[in-house]
This record gives structure tokens, C-alpha cells and sequence, in this order.
């Protein structure tokens, strides 16, 4: 047994076992099935030196409490946390220079932000936009009591990944402490008058851990040295010279503040195609891709981690077989860009096209537009990858596609389109992508197309928005005031930005919340558009045009397990369809009142929300599909009102991964069902298991688990989702490595025949997949 205890400031206590028994106590309260001789055991076995520290003795509870942690006693991870917990109240009181109590942990609020201030840490905004009086106001409405919530995964990646720390890594700011600086820093350009109350309630919503904000905002809200708050991005590519640099410039920037980044490269002419003349000059996408890999690897996101990087290319462009084999481990290695992601640009005549097995051509976007004459109203010319399928007829991909296939002038190449399916799902299962995006689906469903086209999606395939390539227009010498600088003008394209928050749905829908909690969230949303500096100024000014936001969702799998409702099952499918249908409701409502009171964004003219088609098309107001939760008649007036005052946001609802910001809530990932019902957080010299969220005898019939679950029912589940889902959702496939090919294919066939509008991972037990942690929101 130990002898001496050595405390912080270096002074001596005797080793008082009475001590280890009232703290096992305390961490096992309301955890009265855990057998506390057993963790007490555990503890005595760890401290056999005779001098030991305090945090040692922590270190012993955490340890014995996580090997105890079994499918059959799941609650050893809450026991686990609560150690942590207060390892981590004594290092802050120390760093801060306060004493830790059990019953008051947590020290002066005040102080916390006017040290973190002055220090440089925190932004001066939180002083300036609050007086001492009203942030010791907030600091008193803090309820320590809901780090409870947490389980030892969640309130680790949080306190490793999230939490302030001084600038030598010690940490300052405890779990409701960042919670409530969030709520500050998002709401202090709100009036005055309603400020406070505004905090209190988006604190009352990240902290009951009913929703969690996306990771950038988790992680720089109110943060002096930090990134900007938005998730992802995604850049059309020029075809020229300096619209591609000037691109690599723009992505390195923004990946450098930590944004994950989408490109669309399919403007860009192919390999072969001629240069001012020149024949055969070209070198094609492939090399402005592997400069993007190198872009992400050598730009890193705030010094953390390589760069993400999502490239996306048409199915019919002439570049698309090498493009295929981008991430492939054999081959060429010239031809491969292994650090980058990929994603195909899909229209529906490809897909129909590999059901009748026939042939599918590839052209060069330049030749098309050099060769074909089509121009838009302000005479710009035109390729195949502006057009989509509205409607059969004039003005449609298909047309354009036939009388591209059936002019001579046109040099293409063909294969059969069934090829290039095979090319594409080999590397899906080796690599676990490309991303499909079903380009008419998503077009078709676009509330904005009146003011432009979608070309692909983001680096998690939820966001949808209107693009357009930014063009340099003139760079001249211009002398003024006997200084001579070069000016360069640009033409500013759609450059879309993702704001991302998401809902706790096995906590919110329970606790029915959701009315309550959408508006505050929708607000959120909308007040990263006016807080956010971002660098390149083509994206800031598309932010303030649309105000996109992406309203998600995670825990689905977790709260059809405590509804009791099979994931194979139309109980199911319906569940998902009445859902989000209310959420989708709830979410208009939010951004028509927030309209009301702050004005509609800039382009709603001529929107689909505007003319009301937004709701006919999704058969919210014809009567035919009456909601469990929402009525025909709910819905016209919703439709009567955004026509009268608008809505705050040209985009509202996106489905992101929810990575990380998941084990922080402790649920299962976005819309995926479960992994496994015991998983393992790996370390350095230990596992750490982590039991399925809520895991008990009645839970545990409906937690089938992702590679047992037949792939069909989920995408139904999707299908039915993706009505209310202006945006995508970041739905992946889960498949074994020894998959029959036409099982695969049906799969594919399925979801673009079911109205997904995109798919993002092909998941295999034999693959590793890194993902993007700026949109895992």
C-alpha cells in the first residue's frame, strides 16, 4: 500500500484508504448496479509504490473502471468519465488558481474570460459585447451537474480535441464553460435586449447535449488564434491557367484555417485536347489533381492533420477511366493522387444506360464548347456539364448528349457504360470511394435553380448549392498617389460554404424538444454567416448571397433502438418519413420567422420558396401524403407565409458524417446504423472499450449492426428522408469484401432509382477509412 500522497504544489499527505473508498462513492453515485469492491480491487492493484500522486490515484479509478467495461455492464464508461471528470476539475482549479470543490467544481466565469482575453486566447468581442455583471450572470446559470452526460469516449475526445488551453497546453476551460463561450460568441451581435436570453438557451441546448455544433465551431468559437467557424467548401475550377492556380491558392487558404475543401474540376479540358491551337498539348485533370494531393498534404489544417481534399469529375468527361484509378494501389504512380478523395458526377443516362448495357461517351469539355456553339443568355458558352435532365426535351442533358454523340466534328471515346460502372465499384471496394452524386436528382430538387446549377457536392457529399467558377477578368498597373501596384480583377463565382450543427435525435426526440430546439439552432446557423471573416472573399460574398445553412442529424440508429423499432422494417421507413418531415417543418418555420425579423437572403427572388414550387414538389400541400406529425393544412399555411415574408437561408437541411461531435454526445454516428455493439477506441499502450450508447436487454434486439444489415433497407430509410432534405445526406453503404458484383451493382441501381442524391462510402471490414474531421460536424 502506498505511503505518501505528493499533491500538485509538491506537499505531503499520509495515504488515507478511507479516501479511496469515498471516492469511489462519489464516482459510482446513481450507479448503484456497478460493484464498487471490484473497481476498488482494481484501484489497490495500480498504486503498489509507496509515494503516488493525486492524479495517479485518478488515473487508477479511470483505468479500472474502463476494464471493467463489458457489453453486460456498459455503465462502467459513465464511471470511467466521472474520474476523468475530476481529474480534470483539479488540473483547471490549479492552472487557474482556485480550489475545486465536489459540490462547486467549477470557478469564477468572469475571470476565466478576462484572463483569456488579455492573454490573446479568447476574442476581445466577448468583453465587448457583454459587461462583467452580465457574463457573471451567465457564469452562474452554468450547470456543472450536466458533465454527467458525457461517457468517458465523449468527454475525452472533448477535452483533448475542444477544450481552451493557455499557450503552453495547459488546459483553462472545463466542459460547460466551453459550451457557454460558444453560445457567447455566436450570439453577441444579436440586439441588446434579447442577448442574454438568446445565450441562455443556445447553452441550454448544446449543453443538455441535445445538439452539438459542427467541429470548427466546436473548436474556434471565441478563439482568438484559431480557424474559421464554417465546415466545408467547394470551388469550381476555370478552365484556364490562372483560374486553376488561382483555385490551388483559394483551397490551400481555407485548408490551411481548417475547412475541408470540394472541387469541381469538370470544366477543366482533357488529355490531348488543344491549348490556343496548339493539337494534343494538354495534359489533362490528372496532373492538377496530384497538385491538389500535394496542396493537402503540404497545407495542413491548423497544424493538426493533412489537408481534405474532395475532386470531383463527369462521368462523360474523357478523363474519367484515369480518373477512376486516382487512389488505386497499383499502376502508374504519375497517374495516382492517394491523399485526395473522389467523387463521380453522375447523370440519369448514364445510369439507364448500364441497365441496357449499352454505350456511354466521353468528350472534352473544351472541344464540346468550341465545337456544339451553345450559349447562355449573356452569351457565355456552354458544355454538357451545365445541362441537366428538368424534364425530357429541349434544354436537357439528354438532348445535348445525343447531339453531342451525333456530331461527326466531336471526337470522343466510347465504351460500354457498364465498363465503367466495374471501374467504378473496384475501386470503391479498394478504396471505399469514388462518392456518386446523382447530378439530375440533385438539380431537380434544387429550391435555387433559378439562379444557377449544382455541378457536385462537398467532401462529405450533404452539401448541395449553386456553383460557378471564379474568372480573373483583367490584371493591369495602375499608379495612384506616385505608388504603381498590380490590380487584378475577378469576376466572383459561387464558391459554396457549409455552416453545420446537428441534432441529438435519441436526446431531443425523447425529451420532445424539437420544437424548442430547431429555432435556437436555425439562429445558431444563421449568425456564423455574420461572425465568419473568411480569407477568400468569392466565398464570403457567396455566404451573404444564399446564407446556406445545413441543419443534420446523428443518433438514428441509437433512438430506434430505444423507440423499439427494427432498422429492416417499413415501421422504420415510415418512422424516417414522418420524422424528418416534422424537423424539415420546424426548420422553414425557424428561417421564415428569422426572416421576419432580419429579412430574406439576397437571391430568394424567383427561388422555389419564393413561387411556392418547393412544397408542391415535395407533395407537402396536395393533400395525397398527410404527415404523422405535420398536417396539409400546416404545411400551405408554412407555404403562404414564405411566400409573404421569405426565408432566412437558401439552403436549411444537410446530413453530415458527425464523426466526432457523435462520441461527444455519445450516440451512434449521423444516419449510419451501428458499427459494432462493443467497439475500441485504440491508445497508445491500451484499448478502451465502447459499448453500443444506452446497451441493455431491451436495446440490444434492435442494435443489428451495419455488415449484417441488408443495404436495401437502408437506403429505403434514405429515400424516404431525402424529401425533406433540401441538401444530401452523407449515406454510406456498408458491404463485405467478397460481394457478388450484380449485388453491388443492384445496390447502386437502387439508390439512383430511389431519389438519393448522392452516396458517399462504399465501408468494408477490409477497408481503413480516414475521413474529413472539419465536416464531421
Amino acid at each position: 500500500m502506498p505511503q505518501t500522497v505528493i499533491k500538485p504544489n509538491n506537499r505531503q499527505l499520509a495515504f488515507d484508504p478511507s479516501r479511496i473508498e469515498a471516492y469511489a462513492d462519489r464516482i459510482l453515485e446513481g450507479l448503484e448496479s456497478l460493484d464498487k469492491e471490484r473497481l476498488i480491487r482494481g484501484v489497490h492493484a495500480k498504486l503498489r509504490r509507496n509515494e503516488i500522486t493525486g492524479e495517479e490515484i485518478s488515473n487508477a479509478f479511470t483505468m479500472s473502471a474502463l476494464e471493467l467495461v463489458t457489453k453486460e455492464e456498459p455503465n462502467w464508461k459513465y464511471a470511467a468519465a466521472r474520474s476523468l471528470l475530476t481529474s480534470l476539475y483539479k488540473k483547471a482549479a490549479f492552472n487557474r488558481g482556485y480550489k475545486a470543490y465536489s459540490d462547486r467544481p467549477y470557478g469564477a466565469f468572469y475571470p476565466l474570460i478576462s484572463d483569456l482575453v488579455k492573454q490573446g486566447i479568447y476574442r476581445e468581442e466577448l468583453l465587448e459585447a457583454y459587461t462583467k455583471e452580465q457574463i457573471e450572470e451567465l457564469g452562474a446559470h452554468i450547470d456543472y451537474t450536466r458533465d454527467l452526460l458525457f461517457d468517458y469516449i465523449g468527454l475525452l475526445t472533448l477535452t483533448e480535441r475542444y477544450l481552451t488551453t493557455d499557450f503552453d497546453g495547459r488546459v483553462m476551460e472545463l466542459p460547460q464553460e466551453r459550451y457557454m463561450v460558444i453560445a457567447m460568441y455566436l450570439m453577441h451581435k444579436e440586439p441588446a435586449d434579447k442577448r442574454l436570453e438568446l445565450v441562455k438557451e443556445a447553452y441550454w441546448a448544446m449543453s443538455n447535449l441535445y445538439m452539438t455544433a459542427a467541429t470548427p465551431t466546436m473548436s474556434n468559437a471565441g478563439k482568438k488564434v484559431a480557424g474559421q467557424l464554417s465546415s466545408c467548401f467547394i470551388d469550381t475550377v476555370d478552365d484556364s491557367l490562372e483560374g486553376i492556380f488561382d483555385s490551388n491558392t483559394d483551397i490551400a487558404r481555407l485548408s490551411k484555417m481548417g475547412g475541408g475543401i470540394g472541387v469541381y474540376l469538370g470544366k477543366v479540358r482533357a488529355r490531348g485536347s488543344d491549348i490556343r491551337g496548339h493539337k494534343n498539348t494538354s495534359s489533362g485533370v490528372i496532373p492538377w489533381i496530384r497538385q491538389l494531393n500535394n496542396t493537402a498534404v503540404s497545407v495542413d489544417q491548423l497544424g493538426t492533420r493533412k489537408g481534405a481534399v474532395a475532386v470531383y469529375l463527369d462521368v462523360f468527361h474523357k478523363d474519367i477511366l484515369a480518373f477512376l484509378d486516382l487512389k488505386l494501389n497499383n499502376g502508374d504512380e504519375r497517374m495516382r493522387a492517394h491523399d485526395i478523395f473522389h467523387g463521380v458526377v453522375i447523370p440519369d443516362l448514364f445510369m439507364e444506360a448500364v441497365e441496357a448495357r449499352g454505350d456511354w461517351h466521353l468528350f472534352d469539355p473544351h472541344e464540346v464548347k468550341k465545337t456544339m456553339g451553345w450559349k447562355d443568355a449573356q452569351g457565355r458558352a456552354l458544355g454538357l456539364e451545365d445541362f441537366y435532365d428538368e424534364k425530357f426535351g429541349e434544354g436537357s442533358f439528354r438532348q445535348k448528349y445525343a447531339e453531342a454523340v451525333a456530331n461527326p466534328a466531336l471526337s470522343r471515346i466510347t465504351v460500354p457504360a457498364i465498363d465503367i460502372m466495374k471501374r467504378i465499384m473496384k475501386s470503391q471496394l479498394e478504396t471505399g470511394t469514388p462518392y456518386m452524386f446523382y447530378k439530375d436528382t440533385v438539380n431537380r430538387a434544387n429550391p435555387n435553380r433559378a439562379h444557377g446549377i449544382i455541378y457536385c457536392s462537398n467532401l462529405c457529399t450533404e452539401i448541395m448549392q449553386n456553383q460557378s467558377p471564379t474568372v480573373i477578368e483583367q490584371e493591369e498597373l495602375v499608379t495612384k498617389d506616385g505608388q504603381t501596384r498590380i490590380v487584378i480583377s475577378k469576376i466572383p463565382g459561387d464558391f459554396v460554404v457549409c455552416n453545420l450543427n446537428s441534432i441529438h435525435l435519441a436526446r431531443a426526440v425523447p425529451a420532445g424538444v424539437l420544437e424548442r430546439l430547431v429555432p435556437i439552432q436555425t439562429r445558431m446557423l444563421d449568425n456564423v454567416i455574420d461572425i465568419n471573416n473568411i480569407e477568400v472573399l468569392q466565398a464570403q460574398y457567396t455566404n451573404s448571397q444564399y446564407r446556406a445553412i445545413g441543419l443534420g442529424t446523428f443518433g438514428l440508429h441509437h433512438l430506434l433502438a430505444l423507440e423499439g423499432i427494427r432498422w429492416e422494417s417499413d415501421e422504420a421507413v415510415a418512422y424516417n418519413d414522418a420524422l424528418y418531415e416534422k424537423i424539415n417543418y420546424l426548420l422553414i418555420k425557424s428561417s421564415m420567422e428569422l426572416a421576419k425579423e432580419k429579412g430574406y437572403y439576397p437571391k430568394f427572388k424567383g427561388s422555389d420558396w419564393e413561387n411556392g414550387n418547393y412544397f408542391t414538389l415535395r407533395g407537402y400541400t396536395d393533400g395525397e401524403h398527410e404527415g404523422k406529425f405535420v398536417t396539409t393544412e400546416q404545411w400551405r399555411e408554412l407555404q403562404a407565409e414564405v411566400q409573404k415574408h421569405g426565408v432566412r437561408n437558401a439552403w436549411m437541411f444537410a446530413i453530415a458524417p458527425n464523426g466526432s461531435t457523435s462520441i461527444i454526445a455519445g450516440s451512434t454516428a449521423s444516419i449510419d446504423p451501428l458499427y459494432d455493439l462493443l467497439s475500441y477506441e485504440e491508445k497508445t499502450t491500451y484499448k478502451i472499450a465502447n459499448p453500443a450508447p444506452d446497451l441493455s436487454e431491451k436495446t440490444i434486439w434492435y442494435y443489428k449492426t451495419a455488415f449484417m444489415i441488408d443495404q436495401n433497407w437502408s437506403i429505403k430509410m434514405a429515400a424516404a428522408r431525402q424529401r425533406h432534405v433540401d441538401q444530401g445526406q452523407s449515406f454510406n453503404l456498408y458491404v463485405r469484401p467478397d460481394i457478388h458484383a450484380k449485388d453491388f451493382l443492384a445496390l447502386h441501381l437502387h439508390a439512383w432509382r430511389a431519389g438519393l442524391k448522392s452516396t458517399y462510402y462504399v465501408r468494408s471490414r477490409a477497408l481503413t477509412i480516414e475521413e474529413c474531421e472539419s465536416c464531421a460536424s
